[in-house]
């Protein structure tokens, strides 16, 4: 592994813990089309890969992708004025991001949240440290594909081959692979240990100060 001086963060499940927000949001689009709830564990398993795909495991079985289009817009109307309800970063995120700021190194996010909340969010709790926050929008492929990530480094003005990404999700470790990065994979987020060893991932932080341990011997 080359020198490291950029630092690639997913969002959900690894800066922030947005679960309780997103769970709310989704069981109100479903209270509202009359489908049954589902619960935090389950949305634990759901949520990576942006919120159509977390919408279609959430409805019942068989739901036409017509009905999940109209869910969308409901789901986002509400989630914008509620993704700040019960959202924090995860103890030891902060201290994470300055320490790695006091020594130099560049920072993003890259989500397959909305983009809006994903600036939103960022403007909120990470201003001082995060100048690249890049969410799902129209004309660029969300995770797994590269795209974000290369748009990251673009506008940070780093090189891949400096760079390691920080995930907690299959979706993160795969956008890793497609984006020739290095990949840390933390275990205090939406996905366990023994599923990220399954689908390949060997880097494990168990707090944000192992993620800063490993970075810093790379």
């Amino acid at each position: 592994m080359n020198k490291i001086d950029t630092v690639i963060f997913d969002m959900d499940g690894t800066v922030l813990n947005t679960l309780d927000d997103l769970t709310e949001s989704v069981n109100y689009v479903l209270n509202k089309f009359g489908m049954p709830l589902r619960t935090l564990e389950e949305y634990r398993r759901f949520f990576g890969n942006g919120i159509k795909y977390a919408l279609k495991c959430a409805a019942p079985d068989g739901t036409p992708d017509s009905v999940i289009e109209e869910m969308l817009p409901v789901f986002r109307e509400h989630y914008d004025a509620h993704c700040l309800d019960r959202t924090r970063p995860y103890d030891g995120i902060l201290e994470l991001m300055k320490e790695l700021k006091e020594n130099g190194y560049k920072m993003a996010i890259v989500s397959n949240k909305i983009d809006s909340a994903v600036k939103e969010l960022n403007e909120r709790f990470f201003s001082k440290y995060i100048d690249v926050a890049i969410g799902e929008r129209a004309g660029i492929n969300r995770k797994p594909a590269p795209d974000t990530v290369i748009e990251a480094l673009r506008e940070l003005g780093s090189d891949k081959e400096n760079a390691v990404y920080v995930g907690d999700s299959e979706v993160d470790f795969q956008t890793a692979v497609n984006s020739e990065l290095p990949c840390i994979s933390v275990l205090w987020g939406f996905r366990d240990k023994d599923y990220l060893i399954s689908i390949g991932a060997s880097q494990f932080a168990n707090t944000p100060q192992e993620v800063f341990d490993i970075i810093k011997n790379n």
